[in-house]
């Protein structure tokens, strides 16, 4: 499915909010309340091949050290929505100007266990060629995957984890030395399962 077609799909998709079954309320550190964030998800296209922009979180931060996720966080005060959020957020870590942003839809709530965030992607196609400028104190590196690759056979695995009283699916991507797992990659699983819809 090209970037065309994705606008005319994913707008029309029914939105799933988390089931509460999903939910433990030992999660995080705030045992019992899910805190809000909201993460962009930007797609471009180069040659005709579909890439996905995401970053390398810096080893030394306390949370999430040194994973690869996509440009987003927690929801202020400030932001009118999760999607104000999660354009703020990108702008932030990875240069993007929210007006250079074509958001053109939002992906299934997803579940970031062991902080215990409930996290709303927003898919947004955007530029290319593009300035992206990495936030130094968050993020190490600006990471490009591509569509294709993610979807080779053996790329993506699930294994089952204990945590919280509960066993959970994670997901994981891989490419070449880049691992993606985790929320960051049960949404990429969800986009690649629209994009191979025809």
């Amino acid at each position: 499915m090209s970037l065309s077609a994705l606008r005319l799909v994913l707008p029309r998709r029914p939105w799933r909010a988390l089931d509460p079954a999903e939910i433990s309320p030992g999660y995080g550190e705030s045992p019992g309340r899910l805190r809000e964030a909201a993460v962009l998800v930007p797609l471009y296209e180069r040659s005709g091949e579909m890439r996905v922009v995401m970053t390398r979180r810096r080893p030394d931060l306390r949370l999430h050290p040194g994973q690869i996720s996509f440009p987003g966080g927690r929801i202020d005060e400030g932001d009118a929505d999760a999607l104000a959020a999660a354009l703020r957020e990108a702008h932030e870590e990875v240069g993007l100007v929210p007006g250079d942003v074509e958001v053109i839809g939002r992906l299934s709530e997803a579940l970031v266990v062991m902080t215990g965030f409930r996290l709303t992607p927003w898919v947004g196609v955007v530029p290319y060629p593009y300035d992206w400028r990495a936030e130094p104190g968050e993020v190490a590196e600006i990471v490009h995957l591509s569509i294709e690759d993610l979807r080779r056979p053996g790329a993506h695995h699930v294994e089952h984890r204990e945590a919280f009283g509960m066993t959970h699916r994670v997901h994981f991507f891989t490419v070449g030395n880049d691992i993606v797992w985790g929320a960051s990659a049960r949404i990429l699983e969800e986009l690649l399962s629209i994009l191979g819809a025809e």
